[in-house]
């Protein structure tokens, strides 16, 4: 049983690790920090507003924060462009 769970384990690393997998992969981690953003995003609007509302618009501040690091980056770091 234990050498299962190892096995178990080496895997979910080989599909992390991969980088044919990267994008898919990195499009979940963001949509699973959206649900606890939106959490908070929801507790500071002044009004009720729906669910689906309240995911867009911090799925929306967190594509700026991501474009702004990217932007960053690219300004002090040209010769990796």
């Amino acid at each position: 049983m234990k050498y299962l769970l190892s096995e178990d384990f080496l895997g979910i690393f080989a599909f992390v690790g991969s980088k044919r997998n990267r994008i898919p992969l990195s499009i979940f981690l963001v949509m699973c920090f959206n649900v606890f953003l939106a959490s908070s995003v929801q507790a500071a609007t002044p009004d009720e507003s729906p669910r689906w509302q309240v995911y867009t618009i911090s799925l929306l501040g967190l594509a700026t924060v991501i474009l702004c690091v990217y932007l960053f980056v690219v300004i002090f770091q040209p010769e990796k462009f």
